[in-house]
């Protein structure tokens, strides 16, 4: 078994066979792979393209997924005495938790793959799914050059991972101080988009939108990137904060498309980490 707790702990060889599957589950295969099987995740309420997407992939694979909050995890009772239990009853465990050093502990402690669905430092099977997607319009999306617009943080932290695992160039737009380290990076947009193709995005918390003026995407900011050129936001975006409206309703935008294969990504993540030693 294998787990997923970090992008940089695969290999470019390790997403292709994750995209390889995906390919396969859209063709039928896997269908009852984990018939008989039960998923436990940790969630917090708020959550919901990720844990939809976990549940009904579950399902769809003929599994049980079992729910908790989040929070479970967060009680007195020492992490290896959880695992100890889980690994008599459950197959895989997915956890979507604050801090990655409980993801940690977790894989420390279990028998079974656990699977990261979000932490305040990386977001792994969500940048997947987008890598996925790009693979599926991209002539090759290692090639591309990528700009992430926001703020140090899970989402420009998981293109990061990406970029190092992939190889795929990136630069970051933001306001000075909230900088990734070792990442170049830009303080006006209009200065950043130029010969960049793919654009991503994260949203702002409302007490830094201030610093972040220089740094919104637009239409008209997108028209000086290279030709072809896509915007991904991370949802949820904000029109009129990190976007603007008419970016998000030009034929630069792409996330409502990217999403949809969220599922089957984050299926053959499950199905990967079950079946690779």
């Amino acid at each position: 078994m294998k787990n997923l707790i970090r992008l940089t702990d695969y290999t470019a060889n390790d997403v292709y066979d994750i995209f390889d599957i995906a390919d396969g589950i859209q063709k039928g295969k896997y269908s009852d792979i984990l018939k008989g099987k039960s998923v436990v995740l940790f969630f917090p309420n708020s959550s919901i393209r990720t844990r939809v997407s976990f549940e009904k992939g579950i399902y769809l694979l003929g599994g049980q997924p079992i729910l908790f909050p989040e929070e479970t995890l967060d009680k007195k009772e020492d992490l290896r005495d959880v695992c100890g239990y889980l690994n008599n009853l459950a197959d895989v465990i997915i956890v979507r938790h604050k801090n990655i050093r409980i993801l940690e502990k977790i894989a420390e402690y279990a028998a079974v793959p656990v699977i990261n669905a979000m932490t305040d430092v990386n977001h792994p099977c969500e940048i997947l799914s987008d890598l996925y997607s790009l693979s599926k319009i991209r002539q090759d999306f290692v090639k591309d050059k990528y700009l992430f617009c926001g703020k140090k943080g899970n989402i420009g932290l998981a293109w990061k991972e990406a970029s190092s695992v992939m190889g795929f160039d990136l630069a970051q737009c933001c306001g000075a101080g909230y900088e990734m380290e070792q990442v170049q990076t830009f303080h006006d947009i209009t200065e950043a988009v130029k010969g960049r193709d793919i654009i991503c995005t994260d949203s702002l918390p409302a007490s830094v939108l201030e610093d972040f003026k220089n740094c919104q995407v637009t239409k008209a900011v997108m028209e000086l990137a290279n030709e072809g050129a896509v915007l991904n936001p991370c949802p949820p975006f904000y029109r009129g904060e990190e976007v603007s409206k008419d970016a998000i309703e030009s034929e630069y935008f792409v996330g409502y498309e990217f999403k949809k294969y969220l599922l089957e990504v984050q299926q053959a993540v499950m199905i990967y980490c079950l079946t690779r030693f």
